[in-house]
């Protein structure tokens, strides 16, 4: 069956054809009634017992939870991890971003699994993998088990990101879809800000622990909700289907018209032809893929996973408290992404990108300045002022926008037969993007440093004649580099003690 024979079959937008032009006009009075009748049936539909549709989404959004914990768990945890098991800068760095490549490899895979063991069966996959990398993680005395412990809630978060949204897009009655899905990316920025100031103030493998709690909750919820009726009637379970949206509507809810509708596009969809990767650079499709994959390459390649993952040495670096820091990104993170959530359907997709974007990169001219100023030894006093103010700047300005638009663009620019290839395509380079910059961040970061520290060397030498004020220079023993904050302090006491000398 032709798409364009329908506008909208999943909002119950069907086409009727010509038949009404054949019938009789005095028919039109019990045509009307007949209207009326599926308007009261949609309505009672859709106003029916909510309280199941809530709970399921409740259930299914520590999933997204899990997520944000996952992703925040590496951030206030660095330096005591460094210090208990003795790593490097580059075990650390594969540590946090081997998380990204189990993601990548969930990305893959999560719709063959949610399409063979349901979207109920996916979750719970999802979880007890979770579970496995967290304790995993918890019992690690090295390298090995650490990186066991972060691949597989990489893969277990990768699959939450997919199938949590379809989940709850596929039970919730169409007046409170948008609102619900939107509740996916909220949790997700909550789950994220609540590891950074719980970790701030436990150690990280009590920090690891609370990670399970999310996961135990989707256990033991997944045994009360129902299975996604789509799924159901997808797989031919017609009458676990109609008992499932009974019971998300309530035992008084007319659901026969919603039923039918529900059957209706499953069998369009199933008579649309199958799409391969090869089928998305056809001409009529590649501007799309190019639109797809360019926003996600802009998202990932803004820095945003090495910012989020390491935030809290980064502060330190810039001569901030690590702890201050991670507060005040937890903090922002929600209030943003909730006033980016309203102004979506409001001021448009674009609007909102090209605001965020700017942002960002003013955001990320604020921070570079700052250590550049902190290496050049100039406008000391502003340095901390500028870091603080560009991190957080940039960090308001991903939530509002870059955050979650790319992904709403995403899902409305494919048409329905490819969005399956499609996304999978689009993420998978989304997670790529967040490997290569969450692996490589820490190592731009150390370099940067040692910049800093040949700028340091080569004003200690003008100072060679007085060894008292240049010894402020010293590596301090037993590190391998002199922090961006011990040089603000180095050059602004040397600026203040020897007025004569002037610090290039």
């Amino acid at each position: 069956m032709a798409i364009g024979q329908y506008k909208d079959i999943e909002n119950g937008e069907r086409n009727a054809g010509n038949e009404d032009l054949e019938k009789p006009f005095i028919d039109q009075h019990n045509k009307r009634v007949d209207e009326s009748e599926e308007d009261e049936s949609e309505t009672s539909s859709e106003n029916g017992s909510i309280g199941m549709v809530l709970f399921s989404t409740a259930v299914a959004v520590c999933g997204s939870f899990e997520f944000g914990s996952c992703v925040g768990f590496s951030s206030p945890t660095q330096s005591a991890i460094r210090a208990d098991l003795n790593l490097s800068l580059s075990e650390y760095s594969m540590f946090g971003s081997i998380l990204t490549i189990g993601a990548m490899i969930a990305a893959v895979t999560s719709g063959r699994i949610s399409d063979s063991i349901g979207r109920k069966g996916a979750m719970r996959f999802s979880a007890v993998c979770c579970i496995a990398g967290w304790l995993a993680v918890y019992f690690a005395m090295g390298t090995l088990l650490l990186d066991v412990g972060r691949f597989l809630t990489g893969y277990g978060i990768g699959i939450f990101s997919f199938v949590v949204p379809v989940f709850v897009a596929e039970i919730a009655p169409k007046n409170l879809r948008g609102g619900l899905t939107t509740l996916n990316q909220l949790m997700i920025v909550i789950g994220s800000s609540m590891s950074f100031l719980i970790g701030t103030i436990i150690t990280w493998r009590s920090l690891a622990l609370i990670g399970l709690v999310p996961c135990i909750v989707i256990l033991f919820g997944l045994f009360f909700i129902p299975e996604s009726p789509r799924w159901l009637a997808k797989v031919g379970k017609m009458e676990e289907f109609e008992a499932a949206l009974q019971k998300l509507r309530g035992n008084d809810a007319n659901v026969s018209r919603e039923a039918a509708e529900i059957q209706a596009y499953i069998e369009d969809l199933q008579s649309l032809p199958k799409s391969r990767v090869l089928d998305l650079f056809h001409r009529k499709y590649i501007r799309s893929v190019i639109i797809g994959v360019g926003l996600m390459v802009f998202q990932q390649f803004g820095g945003i996973n090495g910012v989020s993952f390491y935030v809290s040495e980064t502060f330190e670096a810039a001569g901030i408290p690590g702890e201050v820091g991670t507060v005040a990104y937890a903090i922002i993170q929600v209030p943003v992404t909730l006033l980016g959530a309203i102004l979506m359907d409001k001021s448009g997709r674009r609007p909102l990108l090209m605001v965020s974007s700017t942002g960002t990169c003013l955001g990320c001219v604020l921070t570079g300045t700052s250590f550049f100023l902190a290496g050049h030894g100039l406008f000391l006093g502003w340095v901390p002022i500028l870091a603080a103010s560009g991190i957080l700047v940039y960090i308001a300005s991903f939530s509002i926008g870059m955050g979650a638009v790319p992904w709403v663009i995403m899902s409305e620019i494919f048409p329905l037969h490819v969005k399956g290839v499609a996304g999978s395509l689009v993420v998978l380079v989304n997670w790529l993007g967040a490997w290569a910059v969450s692996y490589t961040f820490n190592f731009l970061m150390s370099w940067s440093s040692s910049v800093y520290d040949d700028i340091a060397r080569g004003t200690r030498s003008k100072f060679e004649s007085n060894r008292p004020r240049a010894v402020l220079f010293e590596r301090p023993p037993g590190t391998g580099k002199t922090s961006c904050a011990r040089v603000i302090a180095n050059q602004a006491l040397i600026t203040f003690t020897q007025p004569q000398y002037g610090v290039p």
